[in-house]
């Protein structure tokens, strides 16, 4: 796996390694020297999409830090305040939009209403159903938090040309669309292991509790 092959961070040629040397080249050329056998070609790729992603994530963080907020604060803010007026989302589909656990979500949400971030409360539509609402002070900070944020973004990507760009973001949707696909296929084949297994489960409690026909059930 790539990030166990390549947690050094140094990131330029060896002195003596030949021009344009990578961290990724040298780990590949000691894994031929020492397993020839194997095909390390996935590698290439997937070591420096990590390194790029370690590297890309410690300078996001810098800025929602500048604001005062953990990454998982910041996206339950976006995820608010994309929603548009009045910037609310049930609790099931903030979760959603943020990918994190209900669990999660909640203490996340606790951490933005002790700072008069977010506010909870029941919904105006549904009085049976809550929701989060940003509160103003919660949409001016994310408003600044964001602008920061795309500037940092357009900061990072400025070493790609526009070409490598359309062509990198058209690989990665493709990739990300595998992958999900194959994700989901591993799901639905788990739950339906588990509905089996949960079938099984009933059918031995049923003829345990059933005992077969002509027989004295007392005997």
């Amino acid at each position: 796996m790539a990030s166990s092959h390549s947690s050094d961070t140094s990131s330029g040629p060896s002195a003596g390694g030949p021009a344009g040397e990578d961290h990724v080249d040298r780990i590949q050329a000691e894994w031929r020297r020492e397993r020839p056998d194997v095909d390390l070609a996935p590698q290439a790729a997937i070591a420096r999409l990590h390194r790029v992603a370690n590297t890309l994530t410690a300078r996001l963080v810098e800025v929602y830090r500048r604001h005062s907020l953990s990454e998982g604060e910041f996206d339950v803010l976006c995820a608010l305040r994309r929603a548009g007026t009045p910037y609310a989302r049930q609790p099931a589909e903030l979760a959603r939009a943020t990918v994190v656990t209900t669990g999660g979500l909640t203490k996340r949400l606790d951490a933005l209403e002790r700072r008069g971030l977010v506010v909870r409360e029941v919904s105006a539509e549904d009085g049976r159903a809550k929701i989060a609402r940003l509160t103003p002070a919660g949409r001016e900070l994310i408003d600044a938090a964001f602008t920061a944020h795309m500037d940092n973004e357009a900061e990072l990507i400025s070493a790609l040309s526009a070409g490598d760009r359309a062509e990198m973001e058209r690989i990665l949707r493709a990739w990300q669309t595998a992958l999900d696909g194959e994700l989901s296929t591993v799901r639905a084949e788990a739950r339906s292991k588990e509905h089996e297994a949960l079938g099984a489960v009933r059918a031995e409690a049923r003829d345990a509790d059933d005992p077969p026909r002509g027989e004295d059930a007392s005997a």
